[in-house]
Order: C-alpha cells, then structure tokens, then sequence
C-alpha cells in the first residue's frame, strides 16, 4: 500500500494549513472532491498538472485509511 505520508503534507505556511500534496498548492480536499465526483486519474492529472498518478493514488489511500479509522465497529451479539 502506497505511503502516503511521503506525499501529503501540513505545513502551517502553506494553504492554511490544510493537506496538499508536497512541492504543490494543491489541496488534497480538492482531489478528493474531483474523485468523488467521478473524475478519472487522467483527469485529475489534466486539471492539475503539478500532480503525478502516485500523489492521487496517495490521496486514495489517505481516505481508506481515514475511512477505516472512523467506521464504528458493530456491536457483538450478546
């Protein structure tokens, strides 16, 4: 599984503070939005040309790993 920490940073300085993906202004909100919205990679890299397929990718596995951490775990039958 891509790291992504290599390619999503916080950097008070920059945006904000809000998650880009290094050596860009790109917020990773937005990338996560376009996905959401059914942009492909190709896309995305078309929209945003700073980008390379690893940092979507990364934003990718950010989410699942985002997704994984806040899904409840379901009661066990008693």
């Amino acid at each position: 599984m891509l790291n992504y920490h290599e390619r999503i940073v916080r950097d008070p300085r920059i945006a904000g503070g809000q998650p880009v993906f290094r050596g860009t202004r790109v917020n990773l909100r937005t990338v996560l939005a376009s996905l959401a919205e059914g942009a492909s990679i190709t896309e995305i890299l078309a929209d945003f040309p700073t980008l390379a397929e690893d940092d979507v990718r990364a934003a990718i596995t950010f989410a699942a790993s985002s997704a994984q951490e806040d899904l409840p775990v379901p009661a066990l039958p008693l």
